[in-house]
Formats: C-alpha cells, sequence, structure tokens
C-alpha cells in the first residue's frame, strides 16, 4: 500500500529527492524496472514529442525533485495541512501535441498542448483524465488528484488545454477560440491515453473518469455533454459556468470590481448590497479584499478580451484597476447591453446541462469568484431542466472557497473541499460499479471541530 504523508506549510511545501531514470534505452533497475513494462514501445497517439520515464515514486512526494511536476503549478489550491499519499511506482510519461501557440515553457519546450500521463504499477483498471484549473499547466492537479487516483490504482493524464497564462486570450484567430481549443485538447488526451493504458497493460481502461478544479470542472461538464461515450462519469470540483444568455463570470464580475472600492474605503451600504445582489454570499466579505487585488480585477479583463475583444478597441485586455467612469473601463462592463456576436462567442463554449454520464458536483458557498447562486445551483437547474437529474449529484459545502489554500489565512471561516473531492471520487467510482448510489445533493455543513483539511462526509446529516 502507499504511504501517506502531511503537506509541509506553506504554499509550495517540500520534496524529498528520488532517483529518476529516462527510459531510452531501457527500464531502470530497482522498484521503478517492474513498473516500465512495455514502456519503450508505447506510443501516444498523435503526439509531436514524448519522453518517458520510470519512477520509484510517481506523487508528489517525489516528482518535484525530479522534475517530473511543477509545485508553482499547483500554489494556493490546497490546505497546508492536507495528507497526502506517497509510494506509488510507475512511468510518466510528457509530451506535446501538434500546436501553433508557444506560451507554457516547461521542460523549455516552449510548445503548448502538452500533457503528462502516468501509468502506476499496479493498476486497477482505471483511468482519470483531467485539464487544468484557471489558465495553469498540465502539473496542477497533481497535489490535488493526481496523487490521490494514483494511490488508488488509476492511470492518469493531464492536459494545460492548448494555451496557458494571463495572455491565454491571444491563441486563435475568433473570439472563444482559445476556450474552444481546451475542450478538444482535453478530449484528444482522453482518446490518447485510453490507447496509452490499452499498450501499457495490455487491456483498454475498463472504467475512465474526468475531474477537475474550475476550469477544469468547466472541461468535465462539457465532456459529459459532449462525449460521454468517451466516460464512465465525471467529478466537477466547482466549475466555471458558461451560458450565453448569463449567468457567467461577465456579468458578475463588474458589479465587484465597481463597487467594492467604495465599500472598502467607506464602508458603504449600498456598494455592499450591490456586491451581494451581483451574487456574492453575505458572509464572503472577510475574502473580499484578497479576491479584488488577486482574482476579480485580473479574471474579468482577460476573459473578457477572449470573447470580447472589441471592448476595450485597440487595448489589450483592459486597464488593471481602473476606476468606474474611465473610458472602456472593465468596472463598469455590461454584458447585456453587448452585441449579439459576443453572446455568439459564448455560445460556442457554453453549458446545456445535458450530461450523459454520472456526475458529481461540488461548490462552496462562500466561493468568491464563482458565486454558487450564480454558477452550480444554476448548473444543477439546467441538468434537472434537461430531465438529467438522476446523473447527478450536487453538494454545496458551507465554507467552501474557490481555492483551499485561503483556508490556512481563514481557517475559522473557511473548509478545504479537497476532502470533500476525494469523498465525492469514491462515490462515484461506486456508483458507476454498480454498487450503492452516492447520498442525495445537499449542503453539507461545517464541521465546527476536527480535521478539515483532512476530513469531509457527504452526507447532510
Amino acid at each position: 500500500m502507499p504511504s501517506i504523508r502531511r503537506r509541509p506549510a506553506g504554499v509550495l511545501g517540500a520534496a524529498t529527492a528520488v532517483a529518476a531514470v529516462v527510459c531510452l534505452l531501457g527500464p531502470a533497475p530497482g522498484a521503478a524496472a517492474s513498473a516500465c513494462g512495455r514502456l519503450g514501445h508505447i506510443k501516444v497517439p498523435g503526439a509531436q514529442r514524448q519522453v518517458s520515464a520510470c519512477l520509484d515514486d510517481l506523487t508528489t512526494s517525489a516528482t518535484v525533485a525530479s522534475g517530473h511536476s511543477v509545485a508553482a503549478d499547483w500554489a494556493g489550491l490546497t490546505p497546508a495541512g492536507a495528507v497526502n499519499p506517497t509510494g506509488v511506482p510507475g512511468a510518466q510519461i510528457d509530451g506535446y501535441f501538434p500546436d501553433t501557440s508557444t506560451g507554457n515553457t516547461t521542460r523549455g519546450w516552449n510548445h503548448d498542448s502538452q500533457f503528462v500521463i502516468r501509468l502506476p504499477a499496479r493498476w486497477n483498471g482505471g483511468l482519470v483524465v483531467s485539464g487544468s484549473p484557471g489558465v495553469r499547466r498540465q502539473y496542477a492537479n497533481d497535489f490535488a488528484i493526481s496523487d490521490w487516483v494514483l494511490s488508488l490504482g488509476y492511470a492518469y493524464a493531464a492536459t494545460d488545454k492548448g494555451n496557458t497564462g494571463a495572455d491565454f486570450h491571444r491563441d486563435g484567430k475568433r473570439p472563444g477560440d482559445a476556450i474552444v481549443e481546451w475542450n478538444h485538447r482535453v478530449t484528444q488526451l482522453t482518446r490518447a491515453a485510453k490507447a496509452v493504458v490499452a499498450q501499457r497493460y495490455g487491456t483498454a481502461p475498463r472504467r475512465t473518469y474526468a475531474a477537475g478544479i474550475s476550469n477544469g470542472g468547466y472541461l468535465v461538464r462539457w465532456q459529459l455533454e459532449n462525449h460521454p461515450e468517451l466516460y464512465t462519469g465525471g467529478v466537477d470540483w466547482e466549475g466555471t459556468l458558461w451560458r450565453a444568455d448569463g449567468p457567467n463570470l461577465l456579468t458578475s464580475l463588474p458589479a465587484a470590481l465597481r463597487h467594492y472600492p467604495k465599500y472598502a474605503a467607506t464602508g458603504d451600504p449600498a456598494a455592499h448590497d450591490a456586491i451581494v445582489a451581483a451574487g456574492f454570499a453575505p458572509g464572503s466579505e472577510p475574502l473580499w479584499d484578497y479576491h479584488h487585488k488577486v482574482y476579480w480585477d485580473l479574471t474579468q479583463r482577460i476573459y473578457r478580451e477572449e470573447l470580447d475583444p472589441g471592448f476595450d478597441g485597440a487595448t489589450e485586455a483592459g486597464t488593471p484597476f481602473c476606476a468606474s467612469g474611465t473610458p472602456a473601463c472593465d468596472a463598469d462592463y455590461d454584458y447585456a447591453a453587448r452585441p449579439a456576436a459576443v453572446r455568439q462567442a459564448v455560445r460556442r463554449i457554453e453549458l446545456t446541462g445535458r450530461i450523459g454520464r454520472p456526475l458529481i458536483t461540488l461548490h462552496g458557498t462562500l466561493d468568491t469568484l464563482l458565486p454558487i447562486g450564480e454558477d452550480s445551483d444554476v448548473y444543477a437547474g439546467l441538468i434537472r431542466k434537461q430531465g438529467r437529474a438522476a446523473l447527478h449529484r450536487y453538494y454545496r459545502v458551507e465554507g467552501g472557497n474557490h481555492v483551499d489554500g485561503l483556508y490556512d489565512a481563514f481557517p475559522g471561516l473557511l473548509r478545504p473541499i479537497l476532502p470533500c473531492f476525494r469523498g465525492a471520487f469514491t462515490a462515484l467510482a461506486t456508483w458507476t460499479s454498480g454498487g450503492q448510489a452516492p447520498p442525495a445533493g445537499a449542503t453539507l455543513p461545517r464541521p465546527t471541530s476536527g480535521d478539515l483539511a483532512n476530513t469531509c462526509s457527504l452526507s447532510a446529516g
């Protein structure tokens, strides 16, 4: 059985050294050797480049030190007290698919559409595929998702979605192209990873799950709506909701940008109420300043640039922290008043709720980037409207925020969603293998005590 470790305090944590041997001439000696069966003959379908390695441990406890993961990719996403498994030998394949954009500098490749595929020595017959949250790179889910599923015996594959960083909107020619590519790259990797699994283990995966956080959660939703034939089910951790007629993040963020400066300066009740009316939950006020500085402004500008570049003319992605009333200021952005072409761009990436495989959704009640009432509450309603409620379980996590890393700064207010994800993933696997269905969807109360970084019950009682 794999061992477990507690993540050290601090954003990035520490890693222990590990010996890694690139499998060019053959498998490495020792524990890694048995994990490298057939590795020298494995070809990732469609890949332009691939590099394989036999590793004594595929988890972040070792891969950061060996250069097979990058801790900065998941900075801030998980709580410092989270305990993760270690000691999972296997093989790792890094590479990229053909692409014209070059924003991802990992390994010095300067090439987008990078992926990582991990193949544990002890395989349980399953595969988990993930797209990165935000505009992060392919290792962004390594601590939150990869370590956990590898320890259970799943193969794991992740993609950078085809473009990364705050300039992701430069990719493509038409508004929405960069996000459209995200969906394509997950589909592409899923098909390729299934073939890789078959080459490595001699049989195709019996179960394939999609899992992701934020934009990665959006990708889970989209895949289960548009390519259910590829998956057994999925876990959607606070996925981004895009609807052409709203809501979407471009309908909620401008109000926060417009009214927060006055609220911060004077405590003006009208400004406060306007932010709450935009969807931001009462009780989340202690989080507003951080989100204003780190998330609201940047997120609004770069996603608006991707979907509505004409709003600010020749200016690229607006003016940071502009005051309301400044020409072409994103604080005054009015999605409903924009030309029909903007809604057409969003329609290219929108979600419908027509899922074709079982889905578990998790969303924090204090999400201060994607307010729950403007996102997953709405998405759950779309699923019901499509007649797919039997395929869905929705857990509203009381005290959950968009990024678990803030729990360390607000331990009396927040709770991490990470352990709820693990519970949801386990429940999904049981559900889809013919076992017991998960508990009914509910709001999960925040425990008043206990190890919140590592425990979560999907029962509301």
